[in-house]
């Protein structure tokens, strides 16, 4: 076999939209049969540990070349991709990658295709159908939704999760059907604000010492600015760079020595903006509308009448159809917050900044976010907590703690700092015990080794109860660390917070713990993340089937590792069982509410119904018809029983509810994550990355999911002396019921 191995050393996941070019004729080399310097032209990869990047011109599926990725030795857990940056933007709804794909003992993983639409508008890695095992070649494809005037680069490739080894070859994109090479490019005008480059380099806003009337001030002008950005017609048309106009304010305001200043300033602030158009199509808010727009700081500050009506006359003539800054997601509903630039190059934003981020979410949650009336605190308030706090941030990691404390206050699970969390990260540590443990009956409880061979020198068994790390006790722990772990509920936050316990910069960690009614201590040795076999939540084992049949004649199924292909299947094995147990506590593969939940019903049943925000009127919440389940030809007669926890997440929780719509369906285990609703992502100065719940979820007669979650039938959790024992009680629960006459 002939080989020439690449020699191109660029990062797959970070091309630059500046590299960028406009070709009338490219040529997309999408065969791998144009070489230069040994590699396929115009392709690039990330050279990652354990894995080796290669030609091979024996197996090939059409012409010469394939490309070949081989995981070689290391960590299991990483990826090898390719990519290629496509060299225009293109006008057209939908565009498909397609491409053949030949594997070899892939385990631990997947292989499959990967495309993304920059910035954010759409992605997908074959996650949740990537290819396993030895396959010979068949051809794949996926589909994205293109938004071009938002377009900055697409990029396409292929990639190998885990082990094993993997071929691509005779890739093809087409655009609306039709092959790329015909396909238009797209050249969109720039918005006025696009143009505005005034602050990149920094804010320079100094800010004096912060006293109360300083800091009601700056709440007040953040509460202004936000209104401004989603109201006033001239910002939503994209006329202006609404962070940068906020630094041009700033230095006047905090001049400001009183009031009646201050509100002259903010009035000509919004004069500067031009006359306010008449709104022949703004509406009043319906009276139907299950959260109304809340514009009470504006009666409860102490602004001057003149600047209160210049407000009341924006909201009345407010923006409508199309705006620079928000829309909504198409079909979905849930708020895509266009054109906010992340400022990722900046490490440590200057203050004037990070005062920005702080406006930026806090507005973004006040008028966009489903569930803000369900927060434990009242986020009209939390705005002037958290001014001293971000712009006192002294460094890096203090402003990361700032962010995710804030995040942490919208009590969503789905909430948390994904990205831009390096700080946070080191503090935590990168050296991990070698065992899982859980919160079991309010103690904190090995549940599994991730790596067996190390159970030994270890000493801990299954079963065994901390009580103490480094001295403290596990809950005077959890007290001190709970607010920077954005959860919904105590059950989620637990589940996150027990993920990070035994975690340290250091080579050991001294552990005090109870094993067999005796207290013992160890100083118990740490281990690098990629030297252990570590999961989060639950494992799967994608090359076990989904389903099998349990003693009893009681059919099980694990969402865990479920495929479309893999229903059918279920129905035919399982028709003349006694019962079916569907294990959701775990993220399911594929999405079974409208392929498999329809064989539990014998009629049409609303399962779901929805809220979505309204971009013409924010801060408007409204029901939207939700989703039935409709039964298919055949409706199984035996009893359903659906198994959760809090792993049980977002789609979990979604089809949980899809499933409890059977006609004999018993929900059995415990609290779930309580996040439900696509999820909207919100990007900050400093390159901070958050998300939020979209869409309001509830049942058909009005009860809320959000922070509650899917709350089982039938209560059944996890017991230290089952654990012990090394049973899975939850799965016995669900037995029994079913076994019951």
């Amino acid at each position: 076999m002939k080989k020439h191995i690449f020699a191109i050393l660029i990062s797959v996941l970070t091309i630059s939209a500046n590299c960028q070019t406009r070709e009338s004729n490219p040529k997309f080399n999408l065969d791998f049969e144009d070489i230069l310097n040994e590699a396929p032209q115009g392709w690039f990869f990330s050279a990652q540990s354990g894995y080796s990047i290669s030609l091979d011109s024996v197996n090939v599926q059409s012409e010469k070349y394939s490309v070949v990725i081989e995981h070689i030795g290391g960590d299991a857990g990483n990826f090898q991709a390719v990519s290629l940056k496509l060299p225009n933007n293109y006008d057209g709804e939908r565009i498909t990658l397609s491409g053949h794909i030949k594997t070899e003992n892939v385990t631990d993983g997947y292989a499959g295709l990967w495309m993304r639409i920059d910035p954010q508008i759409a992605f997908d890695n074959m996650g949740q159908r990537g290819i396993t095992g030895t396959t010979d070649w068949t051809k794949h494809e996926i589909t994205l939704s293109m938004n071009p005037e938002k377009t900055t680069q697409i990029v396409i490739g292929g990639l190998l999760v885990g082990k094993g080894k993997m071929w691509i070859d005779n890739l093809a994109i087409t655009i609306d059907g039709k092959d790329i090479g015909g396909a238009k490019i797209f050249e969109r005008k720039p918005f006025p604000a696009e143009k505005d480059k005034e602050f990149d380099n920094g804010s320079a806003i100094i800010f004096p010492p912060l006293n109360e009337q300083k800091t009601n001030d700056l709440e007040l002008l953040g509460k202004l600015w936000g209104f401004l950005k989603y109201h006033h017609s001239a910002v939503g048309k994209g006329n202006y760079n609404w962070d940068y106009e906020l630094f041009r304010i700033l230095p006047a305001f905090l001049k400001a020595e009183n009031s009646k200043k201050r509100d002259k300033i903010l009035l000509d602030w919004i004069n500067k903006y031009g006359k306010i158009p008449v709104c022949k199509t703004c509406e009043k808010t319906p009276s139907e509308a299950y959260i109304k727009p809340d514009l009470s700081w504006v009666e409860k500050t102490d602004m001057n009448e003149k600047l209160k009506k210049k407000i009341r006359e924006i909201y009345t003539n407010r923006h409508q159809g199309e705006h620079y800054y928000i829309k909504m997601a198409p079909g979905v509903g849930n708020p895509d917050f266009s054109n906010e630039n992340p400022y990722s190059k900046m490490t440590y934003p200057d203050a004037g900044f990070r005062l920005l981020a702080l406006y930026k979410y806090w507005n973004m949650i006040h008028y966009f976010f489903p569930y803000k009336y369900l927060t434990d605190k009242n986020w009209d308030n939390i705005l002037k907590e958290y001014i001293p706090i971000f712009i006192s941030a002294k460094n890096r990691l203090e402003y990361e703690l700032a962010a995710i404390q804030i995040i942490g206050d919208i009590n969503d699970t789905h909430a948390n700092l994904w990205g831009g969390r390096n700080e946070i990260n080191n503090l935590r540590g990168n050296n991990f015990a070698p065992f899982r443990v859980q919160f079991v009956e309010q103690k904190l409880v090995v549940t599994d080794y991730y790596n067996p061979e190390l159970k030994e020198s270890s000493g801990l068994k299954t079963g065994d109860i901390i009580t103490h790390i480094n001295g403290n006790t596990v809950e005077s722990i959890v007290d001190s660390i709970k607010n920077y772990y954005p959860a919904s509920n105590k059950a989620a936050r637990l589940r996150d917070i027990s993920a990070d316990l035994l975690r340290s910069d250091n080579k050991t960690i001294n552990i005090r713990y109870i094993s067999s009614g005796q207290e013992k201590q160890i100083e118990q040795p740490l281990y690098q993340k990629n030297s252990l076999n570590m999961y989060y939540g639950y494992k799967v084992n994608r090359n076990e089937k989904c389903y099998k049949l349990l003693d009893g004649n009681i059919g099980y199924v694990t969402l865990a590792n479920i495929k479309s292909e893999d229903v059918p299947v279920i129905k035919e094995s399982f028709k003349n069982t006694k019962g079916i147990i569907i294990d959701i506590r775990n993220y399911p593969s594929a999405f079974m509410p409208f392929s498999l939940a329809p064989y539990f019903v014998s009629k049409s049943r609303p399962f779901v119904k929805f809220t979505n925000g309204n971009v013409n009127n924010p801060g408007e919440f409204t029901f939207r018809k939700g989703s039935k389940i409709v039964p298919h030809e055949e409706t199984y007669q035996g009893k359903l029983v659906v198994i959760v926890n809090e792993i049980s997440q977002s789609s979990a929780e979604y089809t949980a509810m899809a499933f409890r719509a059977g006609d004999n369906t018993t929900i059995v285990g415990s609290t779930t994550a309580g996040a439900d609703g696509n999820v909207s992502t919100i990007l900050l100065p400093g390159g901070l990355q958050t998300r939020i719940s979209g869409i309001g979820v509830y049942y058909p007669d009005g009860t809320k999911t959000q922070r509650i979650g899917i709350v089982p039938d039938i209560l059944a959790e996890p017991t230290i002396n089952g654990i012990k024992q090394g049973k899975d009680e939850i799965l016995e629960k669900a037995i029994e019921i079913i076994e019951k006459r």
